[in-house]
């Protein structure tokens, strides 16, 4: 089921449609035939460029803790406690002694009020600075070209300039602060030693078949998940690019490079006190909330004491949803409490959803996720979703006062999703435009897209049949995704409506990968769904900042601040997560806030709903297939332009429809 039109091609002309240019302006001609790329990505784009912006504004501080707050918060794309978190002992040690500067409180716990804003967990006061002797050690401090900060601390080498975005700033240790660095460091120590020592213990106690099977379950979490790296002191584990040591992208399950592999059927007294320590965090943090809590540990020491102010931020704000059972807090942090801990906030979680809204914020710049509990809706949530509701019922057979409404009314009748409607063939396909574009006006967004699977038909026969080899084997034309931008946005793509609508496509296309790599994580675990590469559909929305870092098409199409809403919708009595989303994007300017997200997960819960009784239909003999949202759909609706035969039009198109 390759052609999505079903038509018989030999490999001559499917190999010879390949080499045909998708891209909306250059409709027509071969890939790649063109003397000179349309854009250039500008030279400091993404995270390189932002580190050297950061280590110039830190070099320019007039003192070290104002340096410090740069770096710690890169220039203020994230938020301190992080890169705090991201510290080895030594380097914690040398920032307590010197600044009074640690991501603990006082009683061990997390700060929560501290947390929220985004700043260190505590911050004692600064030692006053010692004039009166030369230093006793001269250190350094640098910025690391993974984004960390980097210290030299006493007893140890020079910073590796190869390592560093520029060069380093001089840190003077008097006496005091040595001796304060000596005792902090000590206590770390013992800290680890016995964290080490308790992690040994609970994992002896799970015999060699228990061990076994969390291997597996984070081998698992590791190949479907997105990128993350974390540290055991200065050992690096990642599924990310570069020096992959765990299973993912570049090392397949059972690599022998992977860390987690290499420990299948090793004797427990042969595991490194890091490796130990890897194993009983990862199955901490699924235990509470599945493979997505590994991404709220990203960037930081994934240690025992880390993972514990984890659950206990989590726990804290669980709590303070009103209607919900408190969860008690773990008695200690040793590993058979915390796992207790872990299994109480799953459960909790489970049941939460009907008091309260979950999604994640993501800082882009270090990858790193964190689980918020939203407060109720307010004005601007609901101004928002008044705005949507006007449209659609202005341009839909749909009669309601909010968006809740409409989908009752819809329910009621829904007939005309499998007929013609306005400009499209279905009323599904017209139901998906005029919400997606009533979003991108209601939410001043740049950009807003909708996604979903071409074919209902196709998959209500394959799920009758059992056919899952046949679903995996489907690729991304099968799926589609529904771009609207605002004409504003061509601002940022030089004034062009070309380059815009080349942005629309090209934000389609990657959209089409991600429905198509969600879709297996739905199916049963036969052997050709678990050898397809897929991640576990996303359950919950989320809110990003600064995307425009790491991943490429974010960098090259300015994707900066953005909502992803995911639904699952049912599809002949099967439910599958995060079939469609709703994804709304800036390319500058203010990001999108909780009351947003809110606002786009009813207008997102819109559209499952109705896809949902188009694939009811569906399963009741009507033929439903979305045919529009391709690359020349996408052409002609950005630049109200006839189809480009060729890349004539490219650039000369000003103003989008």
């Amino acid at each position: 089921m390759k052609d999505p039109a079903g038509r018989h091609e030999s490999r001559r002309a499917v190999n010879a449609r390949k080499r045909i240019s998708r891209r909306p302006s250059r409709l027509g001609i071969p890939a790649g035939s063109t003397d000179k790329p349309d854009r250039v990505a500008e030279p400091d784009a993404g995270f390189p460029g932002l580190l050297r912006r950061v280590w110039r504004r830190a070099a320019e501080a007039g003192d070290l803790r104002s340096s410090l707050d740069v770096l710690l918060t890169l220039d203020g794309h994230v938020p301190g406690d992080i890169q705090l978190r991201a510290l080895n002992s030594a380097e914690q040690a040398a920032l307590t002694a010197l600044c009074g500067l640690s991501w603990r409180d006082p009683d061990g716990a997390t700060d929560s009020a501290a947390d929220a804003a985004g700043t260190p967990a505590a911050a004692t006061t600064e030692p006053a600075p010692d004039t009166s002797e030369a230093p006793a050690f001269l250190g350094e401090i640098g910025l690391a070209t993974n984004g960390r900060i980097a210290l030299r601390t006493p007893g140890a080498r020079p910073l590796d300039p190869r390592d560093l975005v520029g060069g380093v700033r001089r840190v003077p240790y008097s006496r005091a602060a040595l001796a304060a660095y000596r005792r902090e460091l000590d206590r770390a120590r013992e800290r680890n030693a016995a964290s080490a020592a308790d992690c040994r213990a609970w994992l002896a106690e799970q015999g060699p078949e228990g061990r076994d099977a969390l291997l597996a379950q984070a081998r698992e979490a590791t190949l479907r998940t997105a990128p993350f790296v974390l540290y055991q002191e200065d050992t690096q584990y990642t599924n990310f690019r570069g020096q992959n040591t765990l299973t993912g992208k570049t090392l397949w399950p059972g690599h022998p490079d992977c860390a987690l592999s290499a420990l299948q059927g090793l004797p427990l007294d042969l595991w490194s006190d890091q490796d130990t320590q890897l194993i009983v965090c990862l199955t901490l943090l699924i235990r509470s909330a599945g493979f997505g809590r590994v991404e709220e540990a990203n960037g930081t020491q994934l240690t025992v004491d880390h993972v514990a102010y984890t659950l206990e931020r989590v726990r804290r704000a669980y709590n303070a949803v009103p209607g919900v059972e408190p969860v008690p807090a773990a008695a200690s942090h040793r590993v058979a409490d915390l796992d207790r801990l872990a299994a109480r906030l799953r459960e909790r979680r489970q049941g939460l959803s009907r008091h309260a809204q979950l999604y994640r914020e993501i800082h882009g710049a270090l990858m790193h996720k964190v689980e918020r509990v939203a407060a109720a809706p307010g004005p601007a949530a609901r101004a928002r979703q008044d705005a949507v509701t006007e449209r659609l019922r202005a341009r839909l057979p749909l009669a309601g006062g909010t968006l809740t409404e409409l989908g009752r009314n819809l329910a009621a009748a829904p007939g005309w999703l499998a007929e013609p409607h306005g400009a499209f063939g279905t009323g599904l396909e017209s139901l998906v435009y005029e919400t997606v574009a009533a979003t991108a006006e209601a939410f001043a967004a740049d950009f807003a897209m909708s996604r979903g699977m071409r074919s209902l038909p196709g998959l209500v026969r394959a799920l009758r049949g059992e056919s899952w080899a046949e679903i995996c084997d489907w690729d991304i034309t099968h799926f589609f995704c529904c771009v609207v931008p605002r004409p504003e946005a061509a601002a940022h793509f030089g004034g062009s409506a070309a380059a815009l609508a080349d942005a629309a496509w090209a934000m389609s296309s990657r959209m089409q990968y991600n429905s198509w790599h969600f879709v297996a994580g739905n199916l049963p675990r036969v052997p050709e769904v678990v050898a397809r590469d897929h991640f576990v559909p996303p359950v919950i929305p989320d809110v990003a900042f600064f995307s425009d870092q790491h991943h490429h098409g974010h960098v090259n199409n300015n994707v900066r601040f953005s909502i992803r809403s995911p639904q699952a919708v049912e599809v002949d009595g099967r439910r599958f997560d995060g079939f469609m989303d709703l994804r709304l994007l800036r390319c500058a300017g203010d990001p999108f806030d909780e009351q947003d997200l809110l606002a786009a997960q009813q207008v997102s819960a819109f559209i499952a709903r109705a896809t949902s009784l188009a694939a009811g239909l569906v399963a009741a003999g009507a033929e439903l297939e979305v045919t529009a949202f391709d690359s020349g759909w996408h052409w002609t609706a950005v630049t109200g332009a006839g189809p480009a035969a060729s890349g004539a039009l490219a650039g000369q198109v000003r103003r989008a429809s």
